[in-house]
């Protein structure tokens, strides 16, 4: 933290200015001087001991101080204590010859010099000021004692150049307190000022990664604010224009109104069901809502992840009990399906045993799986050699007759997760892809598209299908365990997948892509 004392070795906007208006008013005193000179005013008043001396000073104090005022003009705010302190120098010896070609003190151009002393004690530091004053002081006491000794003064001229010596260190002194005062005040608003910046980045860094949702909307509508929370889980609907876009405005001019109630749901794009609560702001030009936005499914996941850790550890207990006596249906069925005396209807029948059975069996499995399931090692991976690598390995462990494409960006984008459960997040979007397609299409064929959304501001993967998507009245339902639409499989596929994800600080969601595709897409942190 610098003092007031050091703060005059580098000017502020401030001193600057006022070394403007300083050498203004030198110029322009220079000028009036040289116009009195040569009009009836100064007869017998300026340079009347030394004409030549007098008009040569002014003039060469009036070039200088045009010269002084070209160089602020082209140096603005390089000017330092030194050449403050020439300046006032050539000002105290420039007067001095003029109150000894005018006559002395009696011509009141003492005066002056105690103007352009005080202005420099405003410009200097306390010893530099005290310094110049006196200077002066010596200065028009020598002179007088000069010209006394010379026998062209009086005892009196001793007495004024003394009174004016007094003078000059009662002003310089006074309007150094001030100085040093106004120095103070401006430092305490200058670190005040800093400070007030500095909270208001620190709280602007708190607000933006706060995992809350906080929006501010002004006395018109208009967004004054809106963190990152906020635009990862609204997105696009953060636009007026947008369904959920006007529905958020809704809420909160109901609320506004006390027509609506305090805490509403919103139906987020991603499938988020999201909790607002309100806040008014007042201020002079209104009142703006504080809107706050939770994720409301993080508490059904959290309560749906207890059930779940329940469910687990029971199947864990009880799975050596369904898995034997489930094998040794298989296995009967099997041998059963063998029998040549077996007729067309029964082996019907045991194919639908077998195939039961195998269900049953998977659904063990993968509830077992998410009973055990390890902690995530999340690396950085570029998605698209990753991927490329992925698909190789699907190709080489599926039938054929699929077709797979893969859109990826010209710049490399990364993102960080644990390999081998994006892996298997990957392979099961894909195989239900593949599946929904041919459902629709008759082919097996899907699309894996990777890009950086903007104003998300985080990486996304989008597996897409050709298949007619998922239902409106599914979509907060196709990611809970045991959903399924269809005879075929265990309703945990998604589920599972979204719960590899969220360990991978990741989001899935249904959605449908730019090009009106069905589309998974995988949501990667920032």
């Amino acid at each position: 933290m610098s003092s007031a004392s050091n703060t005059s070795t580098s000017p502020s906007f401030q001193h600057y200015e006022l070394l403007r208006i300083c050498a203004i008013y030198r110029l322009s005193i220079a000028l009036v001087l040289l116009g009195v000179f040569y009009s009836d005013i100064g007869a017998g008043a300026f340079g009347d001991d030394a004409p030549l001396l007098f008009l040569y000073t002014v003039v060469v104090y009036a070039i200088l101080n045009f010269g002084w005022l070209i160089f602020l003009r082209q140096q603005a705010y390089q000017v330092g204590t030194g050449q403050i302190g020439i300046i006032l120098a050539c000002d105290i010896l420039v007067f001095l010859l003029l109150i000894e070609s005018s006559g002395g003190l009696n011509s009141g151009l003492g005066y002056l010099l105690l103007i352009n002393c005080s202005i420099g004690s405003i410009l200097l530091d306390r010893r530099m000021s005290a310094f110049f004053a006196a200077l002066a002081s010596l200065g028009v006491i020598g002179l007088q004692l000069y010209n006394l000794i010379s026998g062209r003064g009086t005892s009196q001229d001793i007495v004024a150049a003394g009174s004016l010596g007094l003078l000059l260190f009662a002003t310089v002194s006074a309007l150094q307190y001030l100085s040093a005062r106004i120095r103070s005040a401006n430092l305490r608003a200058d670190q005040q000022s800093r400070q007030a910046a500095h909270l208001q980045r620190l709280a602007q860094q708190i607000i933006e990664r706060m995992g809350t949702g906080v929006l501010v909307m002004g006395p018109g509508g208009q967004t004054e604010l809106v963190n990152q929370a906020t635009r990862r889980l609204l997105g696009e609907q953060l636009h007026t224009e947008s369904k959920a876009g006007s529905a958020l405005r809704q809420s909160i001019l109901q609320w506004r109104n006390n027509e609506g109630p305090d805490t509403p749901l919103l139906q987020a794009e991603n499938g988020s069901e999201l909790q607002l609560n309100f806040a008014k702001l007042e201020h002079e030009s209104g009142s703006s809502t504080l809107v706050f936005m939770e994720d409301n499914r993080k508490l059904a996941e959290a309560a749906q992840k207890l059930k779940l850790a329940s469910l687990g550890h029971l199947t864990g207990s009880i799975a050596h009990e369904i898995r034997n006596p489930l094998s040794a249906i298989s296995h009967a069925a099997q041998l059963l399906s063998e029998s040549s005396q077996l007729r067309e209807e029964d082996h019907y029948l045991t194919e639908i045993i077998c195939r039961q059975s195998q269900r049953v069996n998977q659904i063990v499995e993968n509830v077992m799986q998410l009973s055990r399931r390890r902690a995530g090692n999340p690396q950085e991976h570029n998605l698209s050699s990753w991927l490329q690598q992925l698909m190789q390995d699907y190709s080489a462990g599926s039938d054929k007759g699929y077709r797979v494409e893969l859109d990826l960006p010209s710049q490399p984008l990364s993102a960080k997760f644990d390999a081998a459960q994006m892996a298997q997040v990957v392979t099961n979007l894909t195989d239900n892809a593949l599946h929904h397609s041919q459902a629709a299409t008759g082919e097996r064929q899907a699309e894996i598209r990777v890009h950086y959304n903007p104003e998300r501001g985080c990486t996304q993967l989008d597996v897409k299908d050709r298949g007619p998507g998922v239902p409106q009245e599914h979509r907060d339902k196709v990611f809970e365990p045991f959903f399924t639409t269809g005879n075929r499989g265990s309703g945990l596929g998604l589920y599972i997948a979204r719960e590899l994800c969220e360990s991978n600080q990741a989001n899935l969601y249904h959605c449908r892509s730019d090009d009106d595709m069905s589309c998974f897409r995988v949501e990667f942190a920032h």
